[in-house]
């Protein structure tokens, strides 16, 4: 089956696996900005990350990784810069990215985007005509890129299939914060963040600015 490439779909490279090889806070704050690329019935889909959620390793309650390694969480022990695929409440999947470094887990949930090409076909497999709907959401995402647990594992440094790269006019924004969506523990760790304003956000609910501003 053919596959879209980095140099069809992007003229940015993807992110390098540098970027993911750092604490799982930073990268999710990081992530913000940047554009998931992806290819789905040959068709290339991008989307500006607008909101993620942080999960550390065994210290983390709210983590897959806290009762140790699991056939489930492999990724999440393996080397930064991988897709960590899982199916929840038998009904959808969601999409993280692996960061810190190979045998220290952590991951990324990657929670909402803002369409930025292949509108029109995201419309068609969502089946709705309203463009915060196409994304605003770990299961929409995924649904709309066409993500399965067969990219579980998949390396998101190599610019095919799907992959992250920089936006080449980001503008500035300004990040906040709030609990983590869905977990009843931990929740005094305010690891969910998301461009602040941004109507393409899934949830909304009480917040605090982090000050910071995104090139």
């Amino acid at each position: 089956m053919k596959r879209l490439s980095h140099t069809s779909v992007s003229s940015s490279p993807p992110l390098a696996r540098s970027f993911y090889e750092r604490q799982t806070v930073d990268v999710a704050k990081d992530l913000l900005g940047k554009i998931l690329v992806g290819s789905f019935r040959f068709t290339a889909l991008k989307g500006i990350i607008v909101e993620t959620e942080a999960y550390g390793g065994e210290d983390d309650p709210a983590s897959h990784a806290y009762r140790g390694p699991t056939r489930r969480n492999q990724v999440m022990y393996g080397p930064p810069g991988h897709a960590y695929v899982y199916f929840t409440y038998g009904m959808h999947y969601c999409l993280n990215v692996k960061t810190e470094p190979s045998g220290q887990p952590g991951a990324v949930l990657i929670r909402a985007l803002q369409p930025r090409s292949g509108i029109e076909r995201m419309k068609k497999i969502r089946g709705t005509e309203r463009i915060e709907d196409l994304t605003n959401g770990p299961a929409r995402l995924t649904q709309t890129f066409g993500v399965t647990n067969r990219l579980n594992g998949h390396d998101l440094t190599t610019g095919r299939r799907l992959f992250i790269v920089e936006d080449a006019d980001p503008g500035k924004f300004e990040i906040a914060s709030s609990s983590r969506i869905g977990i009843s523990v931990a929740t005094d760790r305010l690891w969910r963040f998301f461009i602040s304003g941004s109507r393409f956000v899934s949830k909304q609910r009480p917040t605090q600015s982090l000050g910071l501003t995104g090139f």
